[in-house]
């Protein structure tokens, strides 16, 4: 049953993604539904990193999660001076691990 799972859920994925990325086929999006999609990369990250960073043991808690803090920080500053997703998502994994590994052990 779970592979069966895994394969429909595989197939959804690559259909969902077929049909808007080949130029062969004849579906386009409105511009007003492209702007709209714009906006679900940055939810889907925020519901992720969101309750990593502020709720770390279930409730609200910002003492005693300070490398996390200290990293979420810095990738905001970092993406809104950028503009680039990828050299944030790097350099903020790097600055993470630095502050965890090497300065809050």
């Amino acid at each position: 049953m779970t592979y069966l799972v895994i394969l429909v859920l595989t197939a959804v994925v690559f259909i969902s993604r077929y049909l808007f990325l080949e130029p062969k086929v004849p579906l386009r999006l409105s511009s007003s539904a492209q702007r709209f999609l714009s906006y679900a990369s940055p939810a889907v990250l925020t519901a992720i990193w969101g309750p990593i960073v502020f709720l770390p043991h279930g409730e609200l808690s910002l003492a005693d999660n300070l490398p996390y803090m200290l990293a979420a920080t810095f990738a905001v500053a970092m993406a809104w001076v950028t503009k680039n997703v990828l050299l944030t998502t790097i350099v903020s994994i790097l600055v993470f691990l630095v502050l965890n590994l090497l300065i809050f052990k």
